[in-house]
C-alpha cells in the first residue's frame, strides 16, 4: 500500500520525501517516518504557495540554495510544538524542592525546547511560588529551534481555551484578561516575562549562544524525535552545563539508559550527573554532611 498523497495540489513523490527527511535530519536531528509523509506535505504546501513556486522540485531547489529564510520556514513549518502549562505537573513540585533546598543567591533554569512558551512561563510561576515574589531569585533561558513559536512565546499571549484548565487563583496572580477584540485571550503578566530570556537555538548547532552553569535543565518531549546517536550527543553537552548539583528533566515517555555513563535517573523522568550520584555516596560514605 503506498501512503504517499495522491491527486493532490501539488505532485509529491516518495523522493520528494526522501530528500526532505533527510534535509530536516540534517539540520534539526528531527527524524521522520513514512506515517508522517501526508503531515510534511500539508505543511509544506502552505511554503509552495506563499513562494509562489509550482512544484516540489521548485522548492526543494530553493532550499538546496537558500540558507536563510526559507531554510528557516522550512524548519518551522515541520517541528512539532506540542505544550500546556503545567504539563507533567509532578515536574514542577519537584522543580520547586529543588531549587529551595539549593539555597542559592541566583538559580539558572534552562527550557531548552520552550516552543509557544507554556513551559518557560510553568517554571517562572513556580518559582513565584516557590519564593514567594514576583522577583525571586532566578534566571530563565528559553530557547527553540522555531523562531515562530518564540515570537509567540515573547508575546505571552493565549487563547482561553489554553488556560482553561488552571484553576482561577492562577489566573488571577499570573495572566491579565484581554478586553475589546482581545477578549478571548490572556497575556501573562509582566513580572512573569521579564524573569525569561527567550532564544533561539538548534540544538544540533555546533556552538549554543548560552553559557552554564545551570541548576536545572528541562529538555522534555524532544529526545522522541531524535535517534539515539543524536540524544546522546545532546546529552553529552548537556552534562557539563549542569550544576553537580542540577537535574535534567525529561518527557514522561523518554528514557536516558543508553547515556547511563552521562545520566542517571533520581526520579520519574529525572535525572542527576551519574558524577554526581557517585560523589553523593563517597560524601556519606566518608561522614560527610
Amino acid at each position: 500500500m503506498n501512503n504517499y498523497p495522491e491527486q493532490k495540489e501539488f505532485l509529491f513523490k516518495p523522493s520528494d520525501f526522501e530528500k526532505i527527511r533527510t534535509m530536516l535530519y540534517q539540520h534539526s536531528g528531527i527524524k521522520l517516518n513514512d506515517s508522517k509523509t501526508d503531515m510534511v506535505y500539508s505543511r509544506l504546501a502552505r511554503r509552495l504557495r506563499a513562494t509562489g513556486l509550482k512544484s516540489f522540485d521548485d522548492y526543494l531547489l530553493r532550499l538546496d540554495q537558500d540558507q536563510g529564510d526559507e531554510k528557516e520556514a522550512f524548519i518551522n513549518s515541520l517541528t512539532t510544538n506540542l505544550t500546556a502549562f503545567f504539563r507533567e505537573p509532578h515536574h514542577f513540585s519537584l522543580l520547586r524542592e529543588h531549587v529551595l533546598s539549593l539555597r542559592k543567591s541566583m538559580l539558572r533554569l534552562w527550557c531548552s525546547a520552550s516552543s509557544t512558551g507554556e513551559e518557560a512561563y510553568t517554571m517562572a510561576m513556580t518559582m513565584v511560588d516557590a519564593f514567594g515574589s514576583y522577583k525571586p531569585p532566578v534566571e530563565i533561558i528559553a530557547t527553540d529551534i522555531d523562531t515562530d513559536v518564540l515570537g509567540k512565546a515573547k508575546a505571552g499571549i493565549y487563547s482561553l481555551d489554553r488556560i482553561e484548565k488552571l484553576p482561577q487563583e492562577t489566573l488571577k496572580r499570573f495572566f491579565l484578561r484581554g478586553a475589546g477584540k482581545n477578549v478571548n485571550y490572556v497575556k501573562v503578566r509582566k513580572e512573569l516575562r521579564d524573569l525569561i530570556s527567550f532564544r533561539q537555538l538548534n540544538l544540533l548547532d555546533t556552538h549554543w549562544p548560552i553559557d552554564g552553569q545551570f541548576d536545572v535543565i528541562f529538555c522534555r518531549n524532544v529526545m522522541i524525535y531524535f535517534d539515539k546517536e543524536t540524544q546522546y550527543k545532546i546529552l553529552k553537552r548537556f552534562a557539563p552545563m549542569l550544576e553537580t548539583h542540577g537535574l535534567l528533566f525529561a518527557g514522561h515517555s523518554e528514557s536516558l539508559h543508553h547515556a547511563a555513563d552521562l545520566f542517571k535517573l533520581r526520579g520519574q523522568t529525572v535525572y542527576e550527573l551519574a558524577s554526581q550520584s557517585r560523589h553523593r555516596g563517597s560524601r556519606t560514605e566518608s561522614g560527610g554532611r
